[in-house]
């Protein structure tokens, strides 16, 4: 059996099948000045040249795919996949096959969260790079990529339903009113207080009190508001659902 596979190993020839390349995109979000904000750089060269994109590129020989999206964000933007609160998951992969001129191209994306992530510097191949607020995008992107962010949008919503990924976006600790922030933030929806302060409340594990309060109240005066850290749940049951679609699943 070694032998058969060492023979044909041996006689085996790439070039006798169409060319075909690996990429990465990485869909990054932040929350900036209670905007949400994607990470995209302005390409320097050709294809689509002078075109926003997302931060991504060839996958090298030896390097495994989580490893080349954390390189190529650092190369084409300087933002480290190191950030001590970084949520890096796989999101999809894409394999249309005009989806890029120069050959065929296949690519996995990533999709990156997180509070607090640094001014992008560009290098590599991208002319500029910047954190620009989902409301002003462009609505052009390079490549497939405009679908690839809808599609990372989507992804960052829903795993606000499930998840408790909100509580990395708030302090240690927090007010209800901070975390329901977020929500709204992400979802692009506003959110009846008390629904959702009652909602928060009746997931097991989602947050926990601290028996601490804020030093003064809110800015109208009132009572000062409860302190809470994240528990210890991974996913939340019963899930938070977006307003829009609550109807929908039930």
């Amino acid at each position: 059996m070694a032998n058969e596979e060492a023979e044909f190993l041996a006689g085996y020839d790439p070039r006798r099948y169409p060319p075909v390349a690996v990429t990465v995109d990485v869909v990054a979000f932040t929350i900036r000045d209670g905007r949400l904000h994607v990470l995209l750089v302005r390409r320097a060269c050709p294809p689509m040249k002078d075109m926003w994109a997302l931060p991504g590129g060839f996958v090298g020989e030896w390097e495994d795919l989580p490893t080349a999206a954390a390189r190529e964000l650092a190369e084409e933007t300087g933002v480290a996949t190191a950030h001590r609160r970084l949520h890096l998951e796989q999101l999809g992969t894409y394999g249309a096959p005009d989806r890029d001129p120069r050959m065929r191209v296949f690519s996995v994306a990533y999709l990156a969260f997180a509070p607090h992530l640094p001014d992008p510097v560009s290098g590599s191949d991208a002319r500029d790079a910047a954190w620009i607020a989902m409301d002003e995008r462009p609505e052009a992107l390079a490549f497939d990529h405009a679908t690839v962010l809808a599609d990372g949008l989507e992804r960052a919503r829903s795993k606000l339903e499930y998840s408790p990924l909100a509580t990395r976006f708030v302090g240690e600790e927090f007010t209800i009113a901070e975390l329901r922030a977020v929500y709204e933030t992400v979802w692009g929806e506003p959110l009846h207080a008390g629904n959702f302060h009652r909602k928060v409340l009746s997931v097991p594990g989602f947050v926990e009190g601290t028996g601490a309060t804020t030093e003064r109240g809110g800015a109208r005066g009132g009572p000062r508001a409860k302190l809470y850290r994240a528990g210890d749940a991974q996913l939340l049951h019963p899930a938070l659902l977006m307003p829009s679609r609550e109807e929908t699943v039930r």
